[in-house]
């Protein structure tokens, strides 16, 4: 449940027509963000080089990256506005439009795993791998107490270390031991104190297992640490029985040939890594989460979504993903954009922030692969690139849609064609 102290309706007619400081109107009046928090959104306002200086090394400055805010959203009966962060043409718009689609039918249901992270310590020169793992399991009281004294204060608000398990894994160099820890980290992404409980406890580990350590660090397969989501979108504004018989056609494809789960999926991606990057979260640890889990029992790189035609004929889409993102810790508290982003979202816990960034994930998806089965990528794609183009070739603001409206009219979406346009426009020859 949000914590916003203001009611949200995420459905707000003709937003995408509003200009830049009616839309900002439009969250402050909506949402707990003051006109002051976002104000952080213009470049000017936003991270500071000092903050910069102190959040990596060498610092030279800053990129800018816009942010659009994604509406229609319900999630679990409770509307969000949701920041995302991204460069690429219609992305906010295709995950707006899917969530309208999804409203009408009870939009998006969400539920969760505990926030289970893993680190590994491996053993190498193990003279007895099978008694070895014995050995560890055995001691399995003792490991967790060991390691749950590093971060006290994790353990008091109920995380920690739950258990631990013990793996083989042959290799042409040796048969390699590895314990992993399985450490509830809350509202964290979880890396630090899992890393530090890892190093802590490796020398004993080492001991008990009869080998040395080489690696002690926490795993980006997050496969405890699961989020799951389901929508059913509306057939008849999805396009119909036929754009819907292809869509699942386009889906299955994407389940059986990685050539086509690759493309599929980078269009979830496009919505998930724009909210992790909205609200300073890792998203590398993501992405690699997610595409790691990809991979399907048969070792294939497979479609992260599932899509299904109901007996009603409209069209059930699911996905479920590692999700390892916090609100403690990182550059979520100390990117002023990133703070502004998290209250815009009102979000209690990192498993409502997880909750939020898959049903934008599967809304990306499915509004994807509705356009590739119905008009094409281009169409749609080309037209929102098409302002790009025109801006790059020059147009002033007052000038873009005329551009833009004969860069689509001439089929030619070039900076030489928007140029002569352009030209043209102004009374040149």
């Amino acid at each position: 449940m949000s914590i916003n102290s203001r009611s949200i309706n995420s459905r707000i007619a003709n937003f995408r027509s509003y200009d830049v400081a009616a839309r900002r109107a439009e969250i402050v009046r909506q949402t707990d963000l003051t006109e002051a928090d976002i104000a952080v959104y213009d470049a000017a306002d936003g991270l500071t080089i000092d903050q910069a200086d102190r959040m990596v090394e060498n610092v030279v400055g800053v990129i800018g990256i816009p942010v659009g805010v994604a509406t229609n959203f319900t999630i679990n009966g409770t509307d969000y506005l949701i920041p995302l962060a991204t460069e690429e043409p219609s992305v906010v718009a295709a995950a707006s439009n899917a969530a309208r689609i999804a409203r009408g039918l009870g939009g998006f249901h969400v539920s969760s795993t505990p926030p289970i992270m893993q680190a590994q310590i491996q053993l190498v020169d193990v003279v007895d791998p099978a008694a070895a793992r014995i050995r560890l399991l055995e001691a399995r009281e003792e490991i967790i107490a060991l390691a749950n004294e590093q971060d006290p204060k994790l353990v008091s608000v109920g995380g920690g270390v739950k258990d631990i398990s013990v793996r083989i894994v042959p290799s042409d160099k040796a048969t390699y031991v590895v314990l992993h820890l399985h450490v509830d980290v809350r509202d964290a992404m979880g890396a630090n104190a899992v890393n530090t409980m890892a190093e802590a406890i490796a020398d004993r580990v080492a001991e008990i297992g009869g080998g040395h350590v080489v690696l002690r660090i926490l795993t980006n397969k997050a496969d405890l640490r699961l989020t799951r989501v389901r929508a059913v979108f509306d057939a008849e504004l999805i396009g119909g029985a036929e754009v819907v018989d292809n869509l699942i056609h386009a889906a299955r494809l994407a389940e059986l040939d990685p050539y086509r789960a690759a493309t599929h999926n980078k269009g979830i991606m496009n919505g998930i890594s724009a909210v992790v990057l909205a609200t300073g979260n890792d998203t590398r640890a993501v992405e690699a989460g997610c595409h790691s889990h990809a991979v399907n029992a048969d070792g294939i790189y497979s479609s992260l979504s599932h899509f299904e035609k109901n007996a009603d004929g409209n069209i059930v889409g699911t996905l479920e993903l590692p999700m390892p993102v916090g609100l403690v810790g990182g550059a979520t508290k100390v990117h002023p954009v990133a703070q502004a982003a998290i209250k815009m979202l009102g979000v209690e816990s990192a498993e409502e922030l997880a909750g939020i960034i898959l049903a934008v994930g599967l809304a990306q998806n499915l509004a994807a692969v509705r356009v590739l089965a119905s008009e094409g990528v281009q169409r749609g794609h080309m037209g929102l690139h098409a302002r790009n183009i025109a801006a790059t070739a020059g147009a002033q603001k007052s000038e873009i849609d005329a551009v833009v409206a004969r860069l689509i009219a001439d089929k030619s979406i070039r900076v030489e064609h928007a140029e002569k346009v352009l030209t043209e426009i102004r009374g040149g020859n």
